[in-house]
C-alpha cells in the first residue's frame, strides 16, 4: 500500500513538472511579445515586460527543481531546472549592466534565445518521459 502511494506521488510530481515546463515555455514567449511591444509599439510596454518576469521568472523553475526531486526525474530534468535559474540570473545581469558595459547588455536577447530553446527541449523531453514512456530517445545517465 505504501509503495503504491509513493509511486502515485512520483507520477503526479512528474506530470506537474511537465505542466510547469510547458507553462514556463509559454511565459517566455509572452515575455518576448512584451519586449516586442516595447520596441515596436510603445516604450511604456517595458513595464509589462519587467512586471511579468517577476511573476514567473524564478518561481516556476524553482518549483520545477523541487518537483524533479520529488518526482525522481532523471538528471537532465534536475540540471535543466537548475539551469533555468542560472539563465534567469544571467537575464537580470545582462538587463542591468547597460550603464557599465553595453556589449554585455547586448547579450540579453542572446540569453533569451538560449533560455527559450532549452525550455522547448525540456518540454519535449519531459512530455516523452512522462506521457509516452519513451525513455530510449532521451539521454540516460550511466
Amino acid at each position: 500500500m505504501e509503495k503504491n502511494l509513493d509511486s502515485k506521488r512520483i507520477h503526479i510530481a512528474q506530470k506537474i513538472y511537465v505542466i510547469f515546463s510547458l507553462l514556463y515555455a509559454c511565459c517566455l514567449i509572452v515575455q518576448v511579445f512584451f519586449a516586442g511591444l516595447a520596441i515596436f509599439v510603445n516604450p511604456a510596454n517595458w513595464e509589462k515586460h519587467l512586471f511579468f518576469v517577476h511573476l514567473f521568472g524564478m518561481y516556476i523553475p524553482l518549483f520545477m527543481l523541487i518537483l524533479s526531486f520529488v518526482g525522481k526525474m532523471p538528471r537532465w530534468a534536475i540540471g535543466e531546472s537548475a539551469g533555468f535559474i542560472g539563465l534567469i540570473f544571467a537575464m537580470y545581469f545582462t538587463a542591468n549592466i547597460t550603464q557599465v558595459n553595453a556589449y554585455a547588455a547586448a547579450a540579453h536577447p542572446v540569453v533569451a534565445i538560449v533560455l527559450i530553446s532549452v525550455s522547448f527541449m525540456n518540454v519535449a523531453k519531459g512530455w516523452r518521459f512522462v506521457f509516452t514512456g519513451d525513455r530510449k530517445s532521451i539521454p540516460q545517465e550511466k
